[in-house]
């Protein structure tokens, strides 16, 4: 992120609070690669503009792919919801509903809309591409080279809407456009106590754990923040974030390679595949526990253990807090 990021710290920006009590980050920001809050910044006029009645006319009858939820904590592991299919103006005034006099699963079913690329299997998400009559009305913040960007994803949720705790491998910016959202996050390095699957946490409801199913989640160190009409929010990537729209609310994230460009699997069009070398590191140390497998349990014991200390010695940074 070189240089640019000093441009973060400093009048118009907030420092997350840990919850319970805990340490704050006050007043590192992204040069420590910690989120931060920007607040102030021109992003045009989209955020007086993108009223429910506006989005509907601008944004027209075209056809758009949703998450539909009969439960407001949506569970992309267990796929506690379904794909569906409406009008993009449709799902506008069904997002912005408490109750549905149309509706797919229950009269109180949640939507959620991130957009895609016209070919989700070729082309990335870009809000200006996709959504072209809306370009005009937002301006991306300013603070990575042109060359970096990745994609702007268009995001829709209904009132009440709880996205599954999961990490993304690039940058990002969480732009709030209306509504507000309530965004917990945790850092890479509590990784060990979110009972990952994949990029995902299994912990659905994170203010009240079942912590006899996950005893260690109660260890990880929370982040929280407030995001009100016009706040944008930085997190970097690999930190985990969940996020509630206590309102129906539209945002905007936008996101760009922290990276050298060779490092991402260019089949990625989602942005959430891990980066080569750690798709490789992974694979080989399967390779390396089948071949443990070979041996008796106690000396599949105390070899794992050896290379786990050896991981450590080598791979673990000692730059961090």
């Amino acid at each position: 992120m070189n240089g640019w990021l000093n441009c973060f710290e400093g009048e118009g920006t907030r420092a997350l609070p840990t919850g319970s009590g805990s340490k704050s980050t006050g007043g590192n920001g992204p040069t420590s690669r910690k989120p931060l809050v920007l607040e102030g910044i021109d992003l045009g006029p989209c955020t007086s503009k993108w009223t429910v009645d506006y989005l509907c006319q601008v944004g027209g009858t075209k056809e758009v792919k949703i998450h539909v939820a009969s439960v407001a904590q949506m569970d992309f592991i267990s796929k506690n919801f379904v794909y569906r299919t409406l009008p993009f103006d449709k799902l506008v005034q069904r997002a912005a509903e408490e109750k549905h006099k149309e509706f797919f699963i229950s009269e109180d079913e949640k939507y959620y809309l991130r957009s895609l690329g016209e070919d989700p299997r070729k082309d990335v998400a870009d809000i200006r591409k996709q959504f072209p009559l809306l370009e005009g009305d937002i301006k991306f913040p300013n603070f990575f080279k042109e060359e970096q960007f990745f994609s702007s994803v268009f995001r829709i949720s209904s009132p009440g809407l709880q996205l599954w705790t999961h990490y993304d491998v690039m940058d990002n910016f969480l732009i709030q456009v209306t509504g507000k959202k309530r965004v917990t996050l945790f850092s890479p390095r509590d990784a060990q106590y979110l009972y990952l699957s994949g990029s995902k946490s299994e912990v659905l409801n994170i203010d009240s754990p079942d912590l006899v199913k996950y005893p260690l989640f109660s260890k990880a160190r929370r982040y929280e923040c407030s995001l009100e009409a016009g706040d944008t929010l930085f997190i970097p990537a690999l930190w985990f974030h969940n996020v509630i729209s206590e309102e129906f609310g539209v945002g905007v994230n936008i996101f760009w390679k922290h990276l050298p460009s060779e490092c991402y699997d260019k089949t990625d069009t989602y942005g959430n595949k891990d980066p080569l070398a750690a798709s490789r590191a992974v694979q080989i140390l399967d390779r390396a526990l089948k071949t443990l497998g070979e041996l008796p349990e106690e000396y599949r014991d105390f070899y794992a253990r050896q290379m786990v200390l050896h991981i450590q010695d080598k791979a673990y940074s000692k730059n961090f807090e």
